[in-house]
This record gives structure tokens, C-alpha cells and sequence, in this order.
């Protein structure tokens, strides 16, 4: 199948094997440019982590590049630049992922590296000291950051002390000097294995030949300890309106993020809640939020919403930078547009004109082997099957206006939110 000429990626097309150890390899053969891509993720991330160690999975997978048991520092960074690759690995919440791009003759030496950073780290003392200094660094720039602080405030007020998601997967000021270098490597020894892993390998390459390499360096990985993959605790969402305020001197701006738990990626509703958050705060000059809040009004320098989406309940948010006197106003206005489309279908032309931006936009997230890797790796990692693509336009386009009204009124309630503010005397 293809769109606008397109030829879309599918089960007939995506090779897809299960290796005994529990890893998944999805390969897509494109020879529109002479590299390959890989993209991943292992089942480990800052979920894992007891609290006073916040930041302890990303400090982790910042320092598997730093050094190996056969290779140091500039070994690593040698190999990569010597062939003009590149390969990242960073934690969030549930995964740890990564990515490389090389020239297609090169992939087996990319999968070497790969397989040589997670298998075999040493976390290099002076190379862990650098990262922490320059994630401490960076945390105490961002405590002037009144977007930041409200972010980090409409978090900690939205998820309880209980739910993994009131941490920053960056760690804090407080908990990161607190992460010894024996953490990190406990952490690696016990967390880090290939049940769950999944790697996509896109570009000019034969399928089965990505296969082997991955077999080769990966396939006889096994690690007893690996836990099973975490579950998150129960959520409430907000019975009432909580309200959180973040004083920054000296700030010329306030920052406000309101917001509520919305669906995650496996919700049957997610595709309809995106299409009324497009609607709400997305398409055109950001939704009816940017229109109303920003252009009409006159009170916001930036105004939207946004999903989350993920592996769990991630927030519906609204957010907006506005003049400190013009707050209150703000918050009203946009609360306005979302008690609208709890009371009212969005309108025919609303839905038609989003419908046509999502599968419009299909193509050109799939124009580059990045793209094409990515949307394979979410099709893997959220159940969505080989054929998600296939059916994506009919999907989409079968949505009414009452489906979208019906996921707004299942995660919004206008008098049960969080609202946080960061600014001056907030």
C-alpha cells in the first residue's frame, strides 16, 4: 500500500525475528541513500530507581559510551568518527533508548559498538564525575527557567509522592550527588539485559543480513538477574483544583502549565483524544488555545496543549508564558476552550481539516530512515501491529466528532485540575 506515492511500510515488507534471549529485530530494507539507521530501547529506565536516587538510569546510560571493558573513551568516539557514524543512548521513564546512523557497509561495526556499550561498561570515575557535574550544571541554570519550575511543579502536584512519574528522570539538585559510582554499576548488573529489547535497523541493507549481525553480537547476551518490566501504581485524577506557585524573582514572565492525567499510547481512545487535543491546542497557529488565548486576547506570548501519550498515564496539558498581571486571565480563557469542547462537538470543518493535517503529515514522517525506524519502533513497542501504518489514514479518518468529544469528557473535568505557576511574587 502507499500514500501519495509512497509505499508504506508493512507486515509483507518489515522482517521481523525473535532471538531466544528475548530480544526483537524489526529490519526494513530502503535504498534511497546508501546508510542504515537503528533505533531501540530496553525495558529499563528511571522507574527502576528508588527516589533518593533520582537520576541514577540516566546517569547510568550517559556513561555507557564513556568506557567499556574494550574500549576507553576516545576509542569509542574514534570508531565512530572514523567512519563518520554517530550512536546516542539516554534514559526516560520506562526505557532506555538509543540510535546510530552509518554508512550501510558499516553496520556490523555499529552493532559491535553498540553491543560493547551495553554489555560491557566500566563507568569510568573521572568520565561519571564530568556528567554529574555537567547535569548539576545544567539543574541549576534551569531553577531560573520559569517554564521549567512550572513544568516541574504541574508534575509533582499532578502524580502523588507514590507514582514514579512525580520524579525528573534527570535526577534533582539533592539526589544526584548522592548516586555513587557502585550504583551505577549495580544498576547496569541487575537492569540491563535482552528480555524486552527491541533494536529496528532501517536502510540499505538486506534484512536477513541485519539480523545476523545483530544475532551475532547480541543474540548470546543473557542476564538471570533481569527483572520483569515494572507496573505503575493506580492514578487518581484530580478530585478538586490544586493549585502549585513557583516564586523566580526578578522574572519579567510567568509560566503556566494546567493539566490532568491523559491516555496513554494503549488506550483505545488515544487517536481520538490527539485529534481533539489538535483541535483543542495543536493545528494551525496552535488550536483554538493559540487563536482565542493568544491572538484574540492578547494575553499569552505562547499558548498550547499538548498529550504526553507513552507507555502510561502522561499529562493532557495546556500550557502559556504570559505577563505575570495577566495569569488569572489566562488560566480563564483557557479553561474556556476546554469547557467549549466538553460542551460542544467540534465542527465538521474542525474535524475534517485535522484529519487531513495527521495523514497528511504521514508521508513526511517517513520521507527520511530515521523516521521510517522510529514509527517501526513504536509499532513493536506499544502493540500497535505490523499493518499500523497500513491502516493509519482509515483509522484516522474514521473518527466522528463525537469520539473526540467523548475523549475529552473522559480526562477533563473543568472544575478538577493542576495548575501550576512559575514567575515573579507567583
Amino acid at each position: 500500500m502507499s500514500v501519495n506515492g509512497l509505499s508504506l511500510p508493512g507486515p509483507d515488507s518489515i522482517t521481523r525475528v525473535e532471538l531466544e534471549n528475548g530480544i526483537t529485530i524489526l529490519a526494513y530494507e530502503n535504498y534511497a541513500a546508501q546508510s542504515v539507521v537503528m533505533a531501540g530501547a530496553l525495558q529499563t529506565g528511571s522507574l527502576q530507581e528508588a527516589p533518593a536516587k533520582s537520576g541514577l538510569a540516566s546517569l547510568t546510560a550517559s556513561a555507557l559510551m564513556r568506557g567499556t571493558q574494550h574500549r576507553d573513551f576516545d576509542a569509542i568516539h574514534s570508531a565512530l568518527e572514523d567512519i563518520g557514524a554517530d550512536m546516542d543512548v539516554g534514559a526516560s521513564g520506562h526505557t532506555t533508548g538509543f540510535s546510530g546512523k552509518a554508512l550501510a557497509e558499516d553496520l556490523p561495526l555499529l552493532i559491535d559498538l553498540l553491543a560493547d556499550v551495553l554489555r560491557y561498561p566500566t563507568f569510568p570515575a573521572s568520565q561519571v564525575e564530568r556528567l554529574r557535574g555537567e547535569a548539576l550544571t545544567y539543574m541549576q541554570y534551569r531553577q531560573q527557567d520559569t517554564r521549567y519550575r512550572a513544568n516541574r511543579a504541574f508534575r509533582e502536584n499532578l502524580y502523588p509522592e507514590s507514582h514514579p512519574y512525580h520524579y525528573s528522570a534527570r535526577g534533582t539538585l539533592e539526589t544526584l550527588p548522592n548516586i555513587a559510582l557502585s550504583d551505577l554499576a549495580q544498576f547496569h548488573q541487575q537492569h540491563y539485559g535482552p528480555r524486552g529489547l527491541v533494536i529496528t535497523i532501517v536502510g540499505a541493507v538486506k534484512t536477513q543480513e541485519a539480523v545476523e549481525i545483530v544475532r551475532q553480537k547480541l543474540g548470546d547476551w543473557a542476564n538471570p538477574a533481569q527483572p520483569p518490566k515494572p507496573t505503575l501504581p493506580d492514578l487518581q485524577a484530580p478530585a478538586e483544583i490544586r493549585r502549585a506557585s513557583v516564586n523566580v524573582p526578578g522574572k519579567s514572565q510567568s509560566d503556566i502549565v494546567i493539566g490532568v492525567p491523559g491516555p496513554s499510547r494503549y488506550q483505545p481512545d488515544y487517536r481520538a483524544a490527539t485529534l481533539a487535543n489538535s483541535v483543542l491546542g495543536q493545528f494551525g497557529m496552535m488550536g483554538r488555545i493559540g487563536e482565542h488565548v493568544r491572538e484574540e486576547l492578547g494575553l499569552a506570548y505562547y499558548a498550547y496543549s499538548s498529550i504526553e501519550g507513552g507507555q502510561g498515564p502522561g499529562a493532557w496539558s495546556l500550557s502559556a508564558g504570559v505577563n505575570p498581571a495577566n495569569v488569572q486571565k489566562a488560566i480563564d480563557a483557557m479553561i474556556h476552550e476546554v469547557k467549549v469542547m466538553l460542551d460542544e462537538p467540534v465542527s465538521a470543518d474542525d474535524l475534517s481539516d485535522n484529519q487531513s493535517y495527521f495523514t497528511g503529515h504521514l508521508p513526511l514522517q517517513l520521507e527520511s530512515n530515521e523516521g521510517i525506524a522510529g514509527s517501526i519502533l513504536n509499532m513493536e513497542m506499544y502493540n500497535l501491529g505490523l499493518d499500523n501504518l497500513l491502516r493509519f489514514t482509515d483509522d484516522i479518518n474514521r473518527l466522528t466528532q463525537d469520539d473526540l468529544q467523548q475523549a475529552i469528557r473522559r480526562y477533563w473535568n473543568p472544575d478538577a485540575f493542576v495548575v501550576a505557576v512559575a514567575g515573579p511574587d507567583a
